[in-house]
């Protein structure tokens, strides 16, 4: 045997002895699917898809050498940051990366468009999709049913979305609330005695009042919408924190939604209808008429007004320990 014919020969044994590269991509569509179970940070979905995505790599000769995770982020985009910066380091690295490896196609994507888009750049990379759950491959059969998974997958996506608007549609017409209450109130969850999750909307204990407070003093007509943001925050109105916004005292801004939202009186507006509402109403019809009226009357700007007295914000009641107004009564 020659000598270039024993290189080849033993080069040929070294490739089918190094293991290929690949990358692992891991997707979970909400916060909460991310963040809980058993004590870890990540759930029990990723390590589900991670354990999964190893296990494919060793049955096709490959190690996972880079992953990428996107962690409550929906498929109905591609514009994910973990997705994008898997595409560009498979562009970076295409010499290096050999697989792509999903846990299902629809981690990927949920509609066609953007499947073909992902697969468009692993194509010209030289790069193979495999799915730890489905047989695709660059067969005829492969493709096949990778097109067949897409399209499954985009209807599932679409027709979730549509019966998810039907339930809201149903709930707000029956009074429910959807989404997160408006700052005086808290959303909670209960379990009955069968298991079955009820959600529905309290007053919250510490905001309800100064939100009361608001409109009662809103509509003596002797404050701006500022200077009674400013008051209220002295008193201690925050807005409630979220995972991305910490809580802060109300502004201008947030009070003005508070004034205007038809919910204080017990309504909930959807898509331009109302309905009445079953949470429980801080305000009454006619006093929540009454400060639409005067944000009416002032929709050209409104006059700071000063009530000076040396004892303002310094006097409080013995009995309930709140701060005491100082207000100029119009008759």
């Amino acid at each position: 045997m020659s000598n270039p014919t024993m290189l080849d020969t033993a080069q040929a044994l070294m490739d089918t002895m190094t293991p290929k590269f690949a990358v692992s991509y891991l997707r979970v569509s909400t916060r909460g699917q991310a963040e809980r179970g058993g004590g870890h940070d990540e759930g029990f979905s990723i390590p589900a898809q991670r354990e999964a995505n190893k296990k494919k790599a060793l049955s096709i000769g490959a190690i996972v050498g880079k992953e990428f995770v996107d962690r409550g982020a929906s498929a109905k985009s591609a514009d994910r940051p973990q997705l994008q910066a898997m595409l560009e380091y498979v562009k970076e690295n295409a010499d290096r990366v050999d697989y792509v490896i999903v846990h299902k196609v629809d981690r990927l994507a949920r509609n066609r468009d953007d499947d073909s888009d992902i697969m468009r750049v692993l194509r010209e990379c030289g790069v193979q999709l495999v799915s730890a759950s489905e047989s695709i491959d660059d067969t005829p059969a492969g493709m096949l049913l990778h097109g067949i998974m897409s399209s499954i997958a985009e209807f599932y996506s679409q027709n979730l979305a549509t019966e998810v608007k039907k339930g809201m549609g149903e709930k707000i017409k029956g009074g429910g609330t959807v989404g997160r209450a408006p700052i005086g109130y808290q959303n909670v969850r209960y379990v009955d005695e069968k298991g079955r999750e009820e959600r529905t909307v309290i007053t919250d204990p510490e905001r309800a009042p100064l939100i009361k407070l608001a409109f009662e003093e809103y509509a003596t007509g002797n404050w701006t919408v500022a200077d009674l943001a400013d008051h209220l925050a002295a008193c201690g109105l925050n807005t409630r924190a979220t995972p991305k916004i910490p809580s802060q005292p109300v502004n201008l801004k947030t009070l003005h939604k508070v004034l205007v939202n038809p919910y204080y009186k017990g309504i909930v507006k959807y898509k331009g209808v109302e309905y009445q509402g079953s949470h429980e109403a801080l305000v009454d019809t006619e006093m929540w008429d009454k400060v639409q009226s005067i944000l009416a009357s002032r929709l050209n700007g409104e006059r700071s007004l000063k009530h000076p007295h040396f004892l303002k914000g310094s006097v409080y009641c013995a009995y309930c320990g709140e701060r005491m107004l100082v207000t100029n009564v119009t008759k």
